[in-house]
């Protein structure tokens, strides 16, 4: 007797009819005149995501408002040997092979390298403006992966003067700007998780590749990296730094459990999870941007720009001696004997033991079923495409 077919569980089903709807959805903003741009960013917020890489290339380029039939331009030759820039990108490009799917033929990765470099030069040649930076082609090598070289460029390019903007000027200061939103984010739903921090010195270095790779560095699975992709470019451009606040937070309980030491709190924080609650976070994410938007989080954020001067110090001594944790820790022992000499009668005040906890009116739930979703969605729409985060 043949074994009976299994019935569909009511899960299984209820998931596959949820993802028929979406895709009827994205099909229906896409074919109206003019496209449902927030209607495509909802989907691109809401849970799953974009949910293909096909889906992917044709809602991209409406988030970036990138007109599609710059795909009938061929695109320009590269001179390599003749840009600044090219030695570098040739060595973070033949450092990358872990940003390639597993198992892809040699000869296709090398192939998808080389239109990576082309990528990036092409881009930074069209825009002498902007400044190459260690960890800019974990971005573009997401977005070769997704939808080819040619359309590639376009979003990458549209990408780099606008989102990502602040990280490619000639030096750090409005990318250090950018962390210093971190700590507020967190202060404002879990006091104690931010005074353990600031006890601990830890500052926001921890969080810089996440900020400047989108995640791309730090992730291993792309499902999970083109997710996120999804969400930030349907949201505002500090969107991410948020994001980066969630995972701190999610990790609440490891962080108060660590020893209160710079370089143990920060070999903690850095060693990102590989197993988070994707959707979970995204819609914290972004329940925590409609609660606390940027302009609400400005003035505390230029308040910490001492503490990010100091703490970029040591990220610049830690990159050139590739052992962070050593240097966190040197600096940690000299800023202690400077206390003891400088004040040996004083007393350093540990933080308040009265914390101050917020409870959150919209967390948990689906931001793009909510008025959140509706709010982060409004936000994009009125920053993109051309305003310039911080002038």
């Amino acid at each position: 007797m043949k074994n009976p077919k299994r019935a569909s569980s009511p899960e299984h089903n209820d998931g596959d009819s949820r993802r028929k709807k979406k895709m009827n959805d994205i099909t229906q903003a896409l074919s109206v005149s003019p496209v449902d741009v927030a209607a495509l960013r909802r989907m691109a917020i809401s849970e799953g995501g974009l949910l293909t890489d096909e889906i992917r290339c044709q809602v991209w380029p409406w988030l970036l408002n990138v007109p599609l039939h710059i795909l009938d331009q061929e695109p320009e030759n590269v001179d390599r040997e003749n840009n600044k820039d090219y030695n570098q990108v040739l060595l973070d490009v033949q450092r990358s092979l872990r940003r390639f799917p597993p198992g892809m033929p040699d000869e296709q990765r090398e192939g998808l390298q080389e239109e990576l470099i082309d990528i990036i030069l092409r881009v930074l040649k069209r825009n002498p403006q902007l400044h190459y930076y260690q960890g800019y082609h974990d971005i573009v090598v997401t977005f070769l992966l997704v939808v080819k070289e040619r359309l590639a460029t376009a979003l990458v390019e549209k990408l780099s003067t606008h989102h990502l903007r602040d990280f490619m000027d000639p030096t750090m200061d409005n990318t250090k700007h950018i962390l210093n939103y971190l700590m507020p984010i967190i202060e404002r739903v879990n006091p104690e998780v931010h005074d353990f921090m600031q006890q601990a010195e830890v500052g926001t270095v921890f969080a810089l590749s996440w900020l400047i790779t989108w995640f791309g560095h730090v992730l291993s699975d792309f499902r999970h990296v083109v997710r996120l992709y999804d969400f930030f470019l349907a949201c505002h451009p500090l969107m991410p730094i948020y994001f980066a606040a969630v995972i701190v937070l999610y990790r609440q309980d490891e962080v108060l459990d660590c020893e209160c030491d710079m370089a143990m709190v920060h070999h903690l924080l850095s060693q990102i999870p590989q197993d988070l609650p994707y959707e979970t976070l995204i819609s914290r994410a972004g329940d925590l941007f409609v609660q606390f938007p940027p302009s609400e989080l400005a003035r505390e954020a230029a308040s910490h720009e001492h503490m990010a001067s100091s703490t970029f110090k040591d990220f610049d001594l830690a990159s050139t001696q590739q052992r962070p944790d050593s240097v966190l820790r040197r600096r940690r022992r000299q800023k202690q004997a400077a206390l003891e000499n400088s004040a040996s009668n004083s007393v350093v005040a540990r933080p308040s033991a009265t914390r101050r906890f917020v409870r959150l009116a919209v967390m948990g739930l689906t931001v793009a079923l909510g008025a959140a979703a509706l709010a982060v969605v409004n936000t994009a729409l009125e920053w993109a495409p051309k305003l310039d985060l911080f002038p």
